[in-house]
């Protein structure tokens, strides 16, 4: 979160009554708010792109209502506690899975793959060109024990790899050898045990997958946690931008004169040539100095006299803005309705001189 905005005391001059009426410190001033604001509305923009990521709004109640919220550090640690479970259901499998293995490797066929082919010794120079993955009993027993975090860290990695020895046999020597008739007897005899074997795995797979859906779901609701807890931020330092923004506001206009009467009559007068949103936020502005006056009462009167200083200088201010804008988007489309009536007026013009020159080739031909 980023460091607050200073307190107006803590700037050269402080509090209204010594702040420095130089044109500098205000702007200044101006300036840290404004930078302020675009934090915030960056922290802003990222809550509410995770909200709309799990369909829910950003209005406080859907996320503190209702809804189970788990700390980040407690999501760690169940999440450290399942794994080291799982981890350990595991090691149970691979170890049941070891009598499969002992059986196998016992068998009398087992003997040729019981270590890695002696490619060089038997003078098979093209093995490598056929076989991608060389694989032997051996190798895989040594995945099986391996103790440093560099053996199989599931079972169906020890059977993908007891099927590549009989696979890389088969597929090397030819089908009248002795070699491929071991593998194909042993593959049958591997195939029938893993069958009985494998709705165990499978049992693991499904406990695991709910573990995960379980898991995902918890992390989403630390998450969800901690951007409740950056809304409820955001909205204090909202108000504290307020707070700011009327304090600074107040120091600017008490160094402002008087409005005079005249504006008073001018404001008055541009109001009616406002647009109706505009005059909505007219109706805003007055209502923030006057809780007494209700801007959506079917008529509406605004007495310039009884408006405080702030009040008249904010609708100065914002009469004569929106008065620029509206002026400058009528122009934009004068400009636009002019630049379509010339295209239009050259599209018509091409289309003249077509016919024209048509009517003149057509007059050539005519002629005897």
């Amino acid at each position: 979160m980023a460091d607050p905005v200073p307190e107006l005391g803590q700037i050269p001059g402080g509090n209204s009554q010594v702040f420095p009426v130089q044109a500098e410190s205000i702007k200044q001033r101006v300036d840290e708010v404004l930078n302020w604001v675009d934090s915030l509305e960056h922290k802003l923009k990222e809550v509410e792109e995770f909200y709309s990521s799990i369909g829910v709004s950003v209005s406080g109640k859907d996320t503190e209502k209702g809804r189970q919220v788990f700390g980040i550090r407690k999501i760690q640690q169940e999440a450290a506690r399942r794994e080291a479970v799982a981890a350990k259901r595991m090691q149970d499998l691979m170890r049941q899975f070891g009598t499969i293995f002992r059986q196998i490797t016992q068998h009398k066929c087992a003997w040729p793959f019981m270590h890695p082919v002696n490619v060089e010794g038997l003078g098979l120079d093209d093995y490598y060109e056929i076989i991608d993955k060389p694989m032997d009993f051996s190798t895989i027993k040594n995945q099986m024990e391996a103790k440093d975090g560099t053996g199989y860290r599931h079972v169906m990695q020890i059977h993908a790899d007891m099927r590549l020895v009989f696979e890389n046999a088969m597929n090397y020597n030819e089908e009248a050898s002795d070699v491929y008739d071991m593998a194909k007897t042993l593959l049958g005899k591997y195939e029938e045990k893993w069958a009985h074997f494998l709705p165990k795995v499978q049992e693991e797979e499904k406990i695991r997958e709910e573990e995960e859906k379980q898991a995902a779901m918890e992390a989403l609701l630390a998450k969800e946690a901690s951007h409740t807890k950056t809304t409820r931020e955001l909205s204090n330092e909202i108000c504290n931008v307020n707070d700011e923004l009327e304090k600074l506001r107040n120091i600017v206009v008490e160094r402002c004169r008087k409005i005079t009467s005249e504006e008073k009559l001018n404001i008055g007068m541009a109001l009616s040539k406002l647009s109706p949103d505009d005059l909505q936020k007219v109706l805003g502005i007055v209502a923030q100095a006057d809780p007494i006056f209700q801007p959506k009462a079917g008529e509406v009167t605004i007495e310039m006299d009884v408006l405080d200083e702030p009040t008249l200088w904010r609708l100065k201010f914002f009469v004569k803005d929106a008065l620029e804008n509206t002026m400058k988007k009528k122009k934009e489309e004068t400009t636009k309705a002019g630049d379509l009536r010339g295209t239009q007026s050259n599209e018509v013009s091409n289309k003249r001189n077509a016919i024209n020159k048509l009517a003149e080739r057509r007059t050539k031909r005519s002629r005897p």
